[in-house]
């Protein structure tokens, strides 16, 4: 029972994309605050907020604000997504393919994996997906991390990273556990 993890090389890439987006989150809290010129004290926060739109918002501080804030609310779901990652590991076992990261596991039989699907043919680290029938996300007890783990792959899908070590290897082995898979290889391979 061999279990699959990141790579050297795929931490590295994963790790600089996560200071990437801490520095993108630092960045769009300073702008919101000073776009909108709120204090973050919990004491001031809405009596500044307040004030800012009592002596009202042009068109100038709107924009930059909501789109600021958009990135201060999606970039920790973007975080979590390259912590799971960072710390994703494949396991194949007799009932399934096994998932595990940051407390979680879960357990993707052979008979729900319906197909692999290339997500990006043109890079030169290939990403494949998982397409599963069925939701298997309730394996998961905590709904904290049964959410976030939803909103990073979706109930029915599970990414197959690139920079995993012996990704072919694992590949190869879903293919040959999944016998409905190889069936669905092949329709695409013809239809292309």
């Amino acid at each position: 029972m061999k279990t699959y993890r990141m790579s050297a090389a795929g931490r590295r890439t994963t790790l600089i994309l996560l200071v990437g987006a801490v520095v993108i989150w630092g960045f769009a809290l300073w702008s919101f605050r000073s776009t909108l010129n709120i204090s973050y004290d919990p004491r001031f926060f809405w009596s500044t907020l307040s004030a800012s739109i009592e002596q009202g918002l042009n068109i100038s501080q709107l924009v930059p604000a909501l789109l600021m804030l958009v990135l201060i609310v999606a970039t920790p779901l973007l975080v979590w997504n390259l912590v799971e990652e960072w710390a994703a590991s494949y396991t194949p076992v007799d009932e399934g393919l096994r998932f595990q990261s940051l407390g979680l596991t879960v357990t993707y039989p052979w008979d729900a994996i319906k197909a692999i699907r290339r997500v990006d043919d043109d890079s030169d680290e290939p990403m494949d997906e998982l397409l599963v029938a069925g939701d298997h996300a309730k394996q998961i007890p905590n709904p904290v991390l049964r959410f976030l783990h939803a909103q990073a792959y979706g109930r029915n899908k599970l990414p197959i990273y690139a920079g995993l070590e012996s990704r072919d290897e694992l590949l190869a082995e879903i293919s040959r556990r999944a016998t409905i898979l190889g069936q669905v290889q092949q329709a695409e391979t013809i239809s292309t």
